[in-house]
C-alpha cells in the first residue's frame, strides 16, 4: 500500500524586544544561568504581570505580512501544565482570542511551482525555561522564562520535507526584514514543532499524529520528518497502531524517542488570565504599525530588477540579508551607479565576508567610502584591480579611500609623456609580438598592452596605452594603426568600390557596342574585376601575391568571395600547389584566385597542377 505524509507546523518565534513580555528583565541571549530573572518571570507569589506593548506591535506586523485577519479584541489565557521549566505551573498564552487568524504564505518550490500554505492562527505567549541534561542530572536555566513569543500555527498543508524547508526559509527571511525577530535557530530564537501523520494515498481522513518538539535547524527538521514518516509507515505495515505522543529528536543518532503522551487542548484546562486586561487594537494603532513596516524582501527583489535593471539572481543575492540590501541601497544612492555597486558588493564585499566568516549583522562597512571607491573606478581615476585592493583595505582597516590612493601612488597616469617611454621600451623588447600582430593575431596586441600595464604597475589608463601603441606602431607601418576589424571594413569598402567600377565599365562597353556578350567574354570581365580587387587588397596590406610556388608563409592572401556586385569573406581552400586560395561565395563559384598565376581563373584552370578544388 502506498502512503502519504500530512504535516502541520507550530513555529515558535522569539520576538526582538529589549525586555520580556510581562516584566522588565532583559531578553539578551546568554548571561549567567538564572541571572535574567525577577519575581514576575519566576512566578513568585504576589507578583503581577504587566503587558509589553512592543510584543503586540511585532505580532501585528507578522500578521499583516502573512495576510492574516487581526483580532481587534484579544486576550490572554492560562495554559495549565506542570513541568520543571515552568516555575508558575502555567503558561500565559492565547487560545480563545488569538491576535491573528486565517492567513497564508506562498512558497516557491523546485521546478518553478508555487504552493500556498495557510495559517490557522498566530498567538502571543511567554517562553519557558531551558532544561540542560548531562550525566550528573538535569539542570534548569530560567533566563528564557518570560521571553516573548509568537506561535505561528499552520494548517496540515505540507506533504514533503522540501515544502517545510521552503516555508521556514521564506518565513525566517520575512520576519528578519520586519525586525520581528532575529530568527537565529542556533540560539533558539526560532524553533519548529512538526505534527506529522501518515495515511493511505487518496484517503481524506487524517491518521494519528505525533509531535516532534523544538527542532532548531532546517536540516534537523527535514531529517526528522523523513525518519518519523518512515517509522509510522513501518508501524502500520506491521499491523501496529501509531500512538499520539510527543517525541524528542536526537540529531546525532538520527532517531526520535517518545517523551510523553500527547495532550489535547482540554487537558491544559485553559481559562482567561485574571491578572491581564483584554487588548483592544484601534484603527490608529493599526495605521501606525502599517506605516512603520519595512519593505518585504520579495517586493524589494522585484523593485531592484525594475528600478536598477538587475538580474533576478543578483536581486536575490543582494536581498538574502537585510544588512546587505541596506548597504546596497545606501551606496547606490551615494554613488549614482546601481549596477556597479551591485557588482562590487556581490563580487568583493561578499567574498571578504566569506573569507573572514563575518555574519551580515556583524558587517561594518562605510557606505559613503564604498561609494567613493566605486566613483573613482567609474571615472577612470583608478583601475578595477586597484579598486579591489582599496575595497579590501576599507573592509579590513577602515581607511580613507582617496587618501590611501594618493599616498600609495595608485591614481591612473594621464600624462602621455610618462607613458610614452614605457610603450617604446615594450615595443623594442617584443619584436615578435609586433610581427604576430602584423600577421593578424589580435592577442599579440593585448600582450603588449599587458606588458605596459605591468611596467606601469597598473597606474596608467589602458585607453591611453592602447592609443600610444597604435600610434608608435603606425609610424613604422601605417597598416598597424588599424585593428583587424578596421582593416576588414576598409577592405570591404575598397572591394565594393572596385567591383562597382568594373560593373559600370562593362555596362558602358555593352551599351557602346550594342552586342550581347558571350559566356567567354563575361568570364574575362569577371577575371579583370577580380584581378583589380586583389591588387587593391595587396596594396592595403602592404603585401603582394607570391609570384612563384608557395613558400610556407602568409604572403599569398586568400581573397574573399566575390559576386558581380559585392565582396564577401569566406573560408579558404588550398590549391594543389600548396598556395592558399580564396573560394568564391555561393552566388558565383566559377572563379578562384590563383596565387601562382596571380590572376582570377576558372575553376578548372590548371586542373592537373595548380587548382584542385579543396571544398
Amino acid at each position: 500500500m502506498k502512503y502519504e505524509i500530512v504535516m502541520g507546523l507550530e513555529v515558535h518565534v522569539e520576538l526582538s524586544t529589549k525586555t520580556k513580555i510581562f516584566c522588565d528583565c532583559t531578553t539578551a541571549f546568554g548571561g549567567l544561568p538564572n541571572s535574567h530573572t525577577c519575581p514576575v518571570c519566576l512566578g513568585m507569589p504576589g507578583s503581577l504581570p504587566v503587558f509589553n506593548k512592543a510584543v503586540a506591535d511585532k505580532a501585528i506586523k507578522a500578521g499583516i505580512a502573512l495576510h492574516c485577519e487581526i483580532d481587534r479584541n484579544n486576550r490572554f489565557d492560562r495554559k495549565n501544565y506542570f513541568y520543571p521549566d515552568l516555575p508558575k505551573d502555567y503558561q500565559i498564552s492565547q487560545l480563545y482570542n488569538p491576535i491573528c487568524r486565517d492567513g497564508y504564505l506562498d512558497v516557491d518550490l523546485q521546478g518553478g511551482s508555487q504552493k500556498r500554505i495557510t495559517i490557522r492562527e498566530i498567538h502571543m505567549e511567554e517562553d519557558a525555561g531551558k532544561l540542560i541534561h548531562d550525566n550528573a542530572g538535569t539542570l534548569i536555566d530560567y533566563n528564557r522564562c518570560g521571553v516573548p513569543l509568537i506561535e505561528i500555527v499552520t494548517n496540515p498543508d505540507f506533504s514533503t520535507p522540501e515544502e517545510v524547508g521552503a516555508f521556514l526559509e521564506r518565513l525566517q527571511e520575512m520576519l528578519v526584514y520586519l525586525d520581528v525577530s532575529d530568527c537565529k535557530m542556533q540560539e533558539g530564537s526560532m524553533r519548529a514543532d512538526v505534527n506529522l501523520s501518515v495515511r493511505p494515498a487518496g484517503q481524506s481522513e487524517y491518521g494519528t499524529r505525533t509531535e516532534m518538539k523544538n527542532l532548531n535547524s532546517l536540516k534537523a527538521i527535514q531529517r526528522a520528518i523523513l525518519f518519523e514518516g518512515e517509522r509510522q509507515i513501518k508501524v502500520l505495515e506491521e499491523g501496529g497502531i501509531v500512538k499520539q505522543e510527543t517525541r524528542r529528536w536526537n540529531d546525532d543518532e538520527g532517531e526520535s524517542y517518545a517523551m510523553r503522551s500527547k495532550e489535547n487542548a482540554q487537558d491544559y484546562r485553559y481559562f482567561p488570565d485574571p491578572d491581564l486586561l483584554p487588548i483592544k487594537i484601534s484603527d490608529e494603532w493599526m495605521t501606525e504599525i502599517k506605516n512603520s513596516m519595512q519593505e518585504l524582501p520579495e517586493t524589494k527583489r522585484l523593485r531592484y530588477q525594475k528600478e536598477f535593471g538587475l538580474t533576478e539572481k543578483a536581486a536575490k543575492t543582494l536581498t538574502a540579508a537585510k544588512e546587505i540590501a541596506y548597504l546596497f541601497e545606501e551606496t547606490a544612492a551615494l554613488s549614482g551607479l546601481a549596477k556597479e555597486t551591485a557588482n562590487i558588493i556581490i563580487g568583493d564585499v561578499l567574498r571578504l565576508m566569506r573569507e573572514t566568516a563575518t555574519l551580515p549583522e556583524c558587517m561594518d562597512l562605510d557606505a559613503k567610502k564604498l561609494a567613493q571607491i566605486i566613483q573613482m573606478v567609474s571615472q577612470g581615476k583608478i583601475n578595477r584591480n586597484v579598486g579591489k585592493t582599496v575595497i579590501e583595505e576599507l573592509y579590513k582597516n577602515k581607511i580613507n579611500p582617496e587618501q590611501y590612493v594618493r599616498d600609495n601612488g595608485l591614481l591612473i597616469i594621464e600624462d602621455n609623456s610618462r607613458i610614452e617611454p614605457v610603450v617604446e621600451q615594450v615595443l623594442g623588447s617584443n619584436p615578435q609580438s609586433i610581427e604576430d600582430y602584423k600577421n593578424g593575431k589580435e592577442k599579440a596586441f593585448g600582450f603588449l598592452v599587458g606588458q605596459c600595464m605591468r611596467l606601469l604597475k597598473g597606474s596608467a589608463s589602458p585607453q591611453a596605452i592602447h592609443a600610444l601603441l597604435k600610434e608608435k606602431m603606425g609610424e613604422s607601418d601605417p597598416t598597424l594603426a588599424f585593428s583587424t576589424e578596421e582593416k576588414n571594413s576598409i577592405q570591404e569598402t575598397k572591394d565594393k568600390q572596385s567591383g562597382q567600377v568594373q560593373t559600370e565599365r562593362v555596362a558602358e562597353e555593352q551599351e557602346s557596342t550594342g552586342k550581347e556578350q558571350t559566356e567567354h567574354e563575361k568570364q574575362e570581365q569577371e577575371q579583370s574585376a577580380l584581378n583589380s580587387t586583389f591588387a587593391g587588397y595587396g596594396k592595403l596590406t602592404g603585401k603582394k601575391p607570391h609570384p612563384g610556388k608557395w613558400d610556407g608563409t602568409d604572403s599569398c592572401f586568400p581573397i574573399s568571395g566575390i559576386s558581380h556586385k559585392e565582396l564577401r569573406r569566406v573560408d579558404t581552400g588550398r590549391c594543389g600547389a600548396g598556395s592558399e586560395t580564396g573560394r568564391l561565395g555561393s552566388y558565383d563559384q566559377k572563379s578562384w584566385w590563383c596565387c601562382l598565376c596571380r590572376s582570377a581563373r576558372p575553376l578548372w584552370h590548371h586542373s592537373g597542377g595548380c587548382h584542385r578544388t579543396a571544398a
